[in-house]
């Protein structure tokens, strides 16, 4: 009987050991992202998306995410990054400029992979950008180019004398933006107002007072403007002002069209990204940034059509759900 007692003992130590060194290795073999997206708007959010996916193919249930988002709150962008530092994460995936600037403060050691970027020499401030960043980070822009965005007001709207750039004064690759798009107008004899918010409490004054002042708004890809659509929607359209926005999901919420990147698609190569460095053991510091392949001219047929603009064949509608 001892025996027999002895025999199950064993046995049963022997199955909690392997039991715990499959666990052990099961955990050695995951690895662990942080994702800090900055704020939840539609754009953003295909972003982190399709850096999950791609990531999901490739690890399936060895790759776990602890995903943030900061409520486009740049103290808290800063606090959800130190954690993940904390917590020694494997990889940091930031989701736009406040959130990849946070990330670099946080840590010159975790490997860091952005999305959603305008322009990583503004974000970054490197002065002799060269198409990488030569630290711990990567990533994947958002950037449409700008000279065909400027050249799609003058096509829908020809007539227009005065164009007025929105954005939030609070992001740097917004200013870039307008810099650039400014440049673009002056050159076919339009002029230029900027108009700045510093939040979401003074858009609707801020936009009201450029709908007074000019024939159309552009805005640029910014994520203040991304998470408060209506607020502009309202004013303009009743104004009878068009938006022509950066990106699609800005253009949905109050635009009339857009030529505009995939956010899905430059989220999933972000993804590839950070496999080819957590499996790989590729250095982000000589990864060149990567841009989106695939632009669309956009429109929504009913502010079109409210405000009388004539849209050319090669336009693609937005359905509006």
């Amino acid at each position: 009987m001892k025996r027999t007692l002895a025999i199950v003992l064993a046995l049963a130590m022997t199955l909690a050991l392997c039991a715990g060194l499959a666990g052990c290795g099961e955990d050695a073999a995951k690895y662990n992202v942080g994702i800090l997206q900055l704020v939840q708007h539609e754009a953003l959010d295909a972003a982190t998306k399709g850096f999950k996916d791609a990531l999901t193919e490739k690890l399936g249930d060895s790759v776990k995410f602890d995903e943030q988002n900061a409520a486009n709150d740049a103290p808290t962008c800063a606090t959800i990054a130190n954690q993940f530092v904390a917590s020694d994460v494997d990889l940091i995936m930031a989701n736009a400029t406040p959130a990849l600037q946070a990330a670099v403060a946080a840590t010159d050691s975790i490997p860091i992979v952005a999305t959603s970027i305008t322009d990583y020499g503004t974000a970054l401030e490197i002065a002799d950008w060269t198409g990488t960043t030569g630290m711990n980070v990567t990533g994947t822009a958002d950037l449409a180019p700008l000279d065909e965005q400027a050249a799609m007001i003058k096509e829908l709207v020809p007539d227009v004398k005065t164009v007025g750039i929105l954005y939030a004064s609070s992001e740097a690759n917004s200013k870039y933006q307008a810099d650039v798009v400014t440049g673009y107008l002056k050159d076919m004899d339009v002029e230029v107002k900027e108009y700045t918010c510093s939040d979401s409490n003074d858009l609707a004054l801020v936009t009201t007072t450029a709908c007074e002042e000019v024939d159309v708004i552009y805005i640029p890809t910014d994520n203040t403007m991304a998470s408060n659509t209506e607020i502009v929607d309202n004013i303009a359209l009743d104004a009878g002002v068009p938006v022509v926005a950066g990106e699609a999901g800005i253009c949905k919420g109050c635009g009339i069209a857009t030529l505009s990147i995939d956010y899905y698609s430059i989220g999933y190569e972000a993804g590839m990204q950070a496999y080819e460095i957590l499996v790989n053991g590729a250095d982000p510091a000589t990864m060149e940034i990567g841009f989106a392949k695939d632009l669309t001219k956009q429109y929504i047929a009913s502010r079109c059509e409210t405000l009388g603009v004539e849209v050319p064949a090669d336009y693609v509608e937005i359905v509006v759900e």
